[in-house]
């Protein structure tokens, strides 16, 4: 696992490779999390680099793991990565 900084709005984050290659820019402090494939409303990035629906907890007994939030979820500046499909806009 790399670590750095988000370039636009500078929050410490860690790089994941995921099991298809690519790395995940992800918020740097694990989180706890219930996997939930079905229903789960939020991702996160185990530390093998799976991606999981989950819902996030604080109640390390109720967890399934722990994880790490992708940086796009929380990062405030998430719009201005997302490339431009379609061509012109």
């Amino acid at each position: 696992m790399r670590t750095g900084s988000c370039r636009k709005c500078k929050a410490a984050i860690v790089w994941i490779r995921t099991p298809g290659g690519k790395a995940m820019p992800c918020d740097a402090a694990p989180v706890y999390y219930t996997a939930k494939p079905k229903s789960g409303s939020k991702r996160i990035v185990t530390p093998n680099g799976e991606v999981l629906a989950c819902e996030y907890t604080q109640d390390p007994h109720r967890a399934t793991g722990t994880g790490f939030v992708p940086h796009w979820a929380t990062c405030p500046e998430a719009d201005s990565f997302r490339g431009k499909k379609g061509g012109t806009k």
